[in-house]
């Protein structure tokens, strides 16, 4: 789904770029029980640092969308290690009430339009991982999580990047990282007329400010 980006951004910064599919995503494994409120949480500590390992990875720049990017935030509080900088593109630090609206209307629309057969090219399994991010995000429980207490932890640089017309999220997202980084350099780069994947409306913008950020990191 990502198409000519991660290429793009190698040769835009001059740096290798390894790019994967998290469980129960894309061609990864198929996603096999309903996913914990923690599952963020255990991506960025227990599968993140196996990816590092696996390809020997020592000073790693990470770059996240969405739940991605709120991984590789909780990971460079909590952990760390082998990591020079972050850029978390439409972060979610908490759960906001758009996010939820938003969520539940993708389930409808899901169910009700093309959504699923547009997605299905994508995914191993389109409705293990449509349902396994939707359920999680959509059940009571999930309403508290939040990463405030791994950014305060956060000690590298993170260039923040959010658009305007971000349906699943606000720039109180970037507030909230802002105001909990406080032992970190936060860049920000907020964008009008760009919604919840900033590197697919507004790349004219993101790769340049990424290369920048990598430069100043490296």
């Amino acid at each position: 789904m990502w198409k000519q980006f991660p290429a793009q951004l190698a040769e835009t910064t001059g740096c290798a770029v390894l790019t994967y599919s998290r469980y129960g995503n894309g061609f990864s494994q198929v996603l096999q029980e309903s996913r914990a409120v923690s599952y963020m949480h255990d991506e960025a500590l227990e599968a993140l640092p196996d990816v590092l390992d696996a390809f020997g990875i020592e000073n790693a720049v990470l770059a996240g969308q969405s739940d991605g990017a709120s991984i590789a935030l909780i990971y460079a509080g909590e952990i760390g290690a082998r990591v020079r900088g972050v850029v978390a593109e439409a972060p979610h630090a908490f759960v906001e009430d758009v996010s939820v609206s938003s969520i539940a209307q993708a389930k409808t629309a899901y169910e009700s339009s093309d959504l699923r057969e547009r997605l299905r090219r994508y995914h191993e399994n389109v409705d293990k991982t449509f349902y396994g991010w939707n359920d999680i995000w959509l059940h009571p429980e999930f309403r508290s999580w939040n990463i405030e207490d791994s950014v305060r932890r956060i000690t590298v640089p993170l260039l923040l990047v959010q658009g305007a017309d971000d349906e699943y999220g606000t720039g109180a997202q970037l507030d909230a990282i802002r105001a909990d980084a406080v032992n970190a350099r936060v860049d920000t780069l907020y964008l009008a007329g760009c919604g919840h994947a900033p590197h697919r409306d507004r790349a004219d913008m993101v790769l340049p400010a990424i290369a920048a950020f990598v430069k100043s990191v490296t």
